[in-house]
């Protein structure tokens, strides 16, 4: 029984994050849910008590993986500078991915104070990594200077998963070189 509820579950996060990367936050509905898993709506109730509980979850599932494959890019990386430029690419590269699509439409939504402190936990394990690097390049001010890469980075999802009328290629090109100047000096 407990392994059928576990996968009930799964397929319940799965249709979320398409709900999401289809649709964004308004489309993460119960209805929709049960009606993407074949569930009965009183039984997404019995796995979740809100959207934001479904939300939290898919964020304590989804973001590590995702963070993890930031970690790996930078791990491949020989010199600070090629660490801050795999963690700018890497990201840039996951727009694609349901998760990470998942991931973005969550952090631009209303969510409850929880939910949001679980995000902001998730993406300071993110930004953790970076302000080693640019430490070792000699910023004084390592965090701040992480906070505003990231800023780069998330400026250029945003115009990623708009469609804008760069290429995404030249839109991450454009971000690796302005990261790069800046954390330079």
């Amino acid at each position: 029984m407990a392994e059928h509820r576990t996968m009930q579950r799964g397929a319940l996060l799965d249709a979320a994050r398409s709900l999401l990367s289809e649709g964004g936050t308004e489309a993460l509905t119960f209805p929709a849910l049960a009606e993407r898993t074949g569930l009965a709506r009183s039984s997404v109730y019995e796995y979740f008590r809100s959207r934001a509980a479904v939300v939290e979850e898919l964020c304590a599932v989804d973001f590590p993986v995702w963070a993890a494959e930031v970690e790996a890019a930078m791990g491949r990386a020989q010199t600070p500078e090629g660490k801050v430029e795999a963690y700018v690419r890497r990201q840039l590269e996951l727009v694609g991915d349901r998760r990470h699509r998942a991931v973005v439409a969550i952090s631009a939504s209303e969510l409850d104070a929880g939910a949001r402190e679980k995000i902001r936990a998730a993406h300071g394990g993110l930004i953790a990594m970076i302000v080693e690097a640019l430490g070792e390049l000699g910023q004084d001010r390592p965090r701040l200077t992480a906070m505003l890469l990231q800023g780069i980075v998330d400026a250029a999802v945003r115009r990623i998963e708009l469609g804008a009328a760069e290429e995404p290629d030249a839109i991450a090109e454009a971000a690796v070189a302005m990261v790069l100047r800046g954390v330079r000096g």
